[in-house]
């Protein structure tokens, strides 16, 4: 009786251990995590060191290169990064007089050079114009501003430039080919002259990329009256359209990111940015950063590279106005606009062309690449139906400003610009590869060349 009870008590004992055994097990494996993880991380940053590739990996943002130099970095007006909005960027930004944000200036990267005015121009942009100089200024967005392209000289305001000092070479070198300085006095003669193409006016042709990613044509008013006239200008181009179908009709322009949101709720923002703060610390331990660039190796989505002004993750087709009411407010907002642009030029005797940029819808099928039709499945049937049905609201618009100031602007659509190009035209929907550009810059050309008040007059015999 004796031996029982003491097997019993044996019994109860092991069982007892055994089972703090198991509940301690679960306590074990939770308090090993972040040891391992140390480990983990000591062990990557060992074998990053020995491969040399520490300044590689350092410079690594969750992106490629070349994605983390165009993706913008707002700064607050003592250069700090906003609290709550990542700080994943290069191009740098801050808040403007006028109301939403502008360029800094005298920044660079390996794909791009923002001049001290805050332009993408390699030189700055004196005040006061040299006299032999033409210039041109370009006003819009990501597009206009040649977001992934590899450098300035890939946009086309680069291309433009080259191409309209090509011109006044080649006046130069050939001038038969063109109508002559001095009206012929024969019939004959004057109507085989009329048949040349008319003369630019000669000078250096300086055309200056003003343009801002995320900018819409209230940004762009703003712009032009506080910021590129005092630099008088001779022309002015407009490339712009997709980000005011975009944004929703109660915003007058594109801001900062969230930063109403933040003003109006402080603990969200608090929360935000201690969030922020957790996330970035997590992304930027070797272990995680090595693994998203040696083998992850992510993708960002069309969606997020098209838009390149905001931290949401919103499908474009839901950016959309999902309704005729609102698309027409929208609509509205974009025509009112520059018709503002519009009267700031011709007050100040400035021509102007506008144009509504392309966009992957309008790329047609017979020559698409097979990446742009990825990217169109990847984009869907719904925004396919309403990026359509907003084009064609611009493009309503664009024929209305046209018919009521003939005189004042010439207009152009680009929406199906590239329906038969023969390369890839487009990175995601509305940026375009350098390709892409030449043909922008070739069709800006042809426009500039017909503005009567660039040609060179051709003089009626007496």
């Amino acid at each position: 009786m004796f031996t029982s009870r003491r097997n019993s008590y044996s019994k109860n004992r092991r069982w007892r251990s055994s089972s703090q055994t198991s509940r301690q097990k679960p306590l074990i494996i939770l308090l090993s995590i972040p040891l391992i993880l140390i480990l983990l991380e000591l062990l990557v940053r060992l074998l990053v060191g020995v491969a040399g590739k520490n300044a590689e990996l350092a410079a690594y943002e969750g992106e490629s290169a070349i994605i983390t130099a165009y993706n913008l970095k707002f700064l607050s007006p003592s250069q700090q990064p906003y609290q709550g909005l990542p700080d994943q960027g290069s191009l740098a930004a801050q808040r403007s007089l006028a109301g939403g944000y502008s360029l800094m200036g005298k920044q660079e990267s390996n794909f791009w050079s923002i001049n001290e005015q805050g332009f993408r121009d390699d030189q700055p942009v004196p005040l006061a114009k040299p006299e032999n100089e033409i210039r041109i200024f370009l006003l819009g967005g990501s597009t206009a501003f040649g977001q992934w392209n590899a450098s300035n000289q890939a946009t086309f305001a680069s291309k433009l430039e080259k191409r309209l000092n090509e011109r006044v070479a080649q006046q130069k070198r050939s001038p038969e080919k063109y109508r002559p300085l001095t009206s012929p006095y024969f019939k004959s003669e004057l109507d085989k002259a009329l048949t040349l193409p008319p003369r630019i006016q000669e000078g250096q042709y300086r055309v200056i990329n003003a343009a801002v990613p995320g900018y819409a044509s209230g940004n762009e008013i703003a712009q032009l009256a506080l910021q590129v006239l005092p630099y008088s200008p001779d022309m002015i181009l407009v490339l712009d359209g997709y980000t005011d179908l975009m944004l929703p009709s109660q915003n007058v322009a594109t801001d900062i990111p969230k930063s109403e949101a933040f003003l109006n709720n402080a603990p969200g923002h608090f929360w935000t940015y201690l969030k922020q703060q957790l996330d970035e610390a997590i992304a930027d331990t070797y272990l995680v950063k090595a693994t998203q660039y040696w083998i992850l190796r992510p993708q960002p989505s069309v969606s997020r590279l098209s838009l390149v002004a905001t931290e949401e993750t919103i499908p474009l087709a839901k950016r959309l106005a999902a309704d005729e009411e609102e698309l027409n407010r929208r609509a509205a907002r974009y025509r009112q606009h520059i018709k503002q642009i519009i009267r700031l030029t011709t007050g100040a005797n400035i021509p102007l062309i506008v144009a509504v940029q392309p966009e992957i819808t309008g790329r047609g099928t017979s020559q698409i690449d097979p990446r742009e039709q990825e990217m169109l499945s990847e984009l869907g049937s719904d925004y396919r139906e309403r990026v359509q049905r907003g084009y064609a609201a611009l493009e309503t618009s664009r024929q209305q400003l046209q018919k009521t100031y003939p005189n004042n602007v010439k207009t152009l659509n680009f929406y199906d610009l590239y329906e038969d190009f023969p390369e890839r035209a487009f990175y995601d929907a509305v940026h375009l590869t350098e390709a892409g550009h030449s043909v922008l810059a070739e069709r800006f050309y042809q426009a500039i060349a017909a503005v009567p008040k660039l040609q060179v007059s051709f003089p009626k015999p007496e």
